[in-house]
């Protein structure tokens, strides 16, 4: 790779020099960058989250039997703090897109 880099053409135009976003003219970007909306972060949060909750709930499942009333109680307890969390984003308009 270092070698194809060092002796392989090099033909730069202007075309070539520029961002390329699906075939739309690149817009112009302020000086420190962009501003993004916080729903976009809030989204993110809200995905890993229930990423998480499905990283803790595959074990559970597994280990059901092994685990008994208390494993049950404690994935209760999860899940139900998880979903007064999304319900507190659904009741906030954090679901919604404008």
């Amino acid at each position: 790779m270092v070698m194809a880099t060092l002796i392989g053409p090099k033909r730069y135009n202007r075309a070539k020099l520029e961002a390329y976003e699906c075939g739309i003219e690149p817009t112009p970007t302020p000086a420190g960058g962009g501003r993004f909306p916080i729903k976009y972060y809030l989204t993110a949060m809200l995905f890993i989250i229930f990423d998480i909750e499905i990283v803790f709930l595959y074990p559970w499942a597994v280990t059901f039997d092994a685990l008994g009333i208390f494993g049950l109680v404690e994935m209760l307890l999860f899940v139900l703090t998880v979903f007064v969390a999304y319900a507190y984003v659904w009741r906030r308009g954090g679901l919604e897109w404008d």
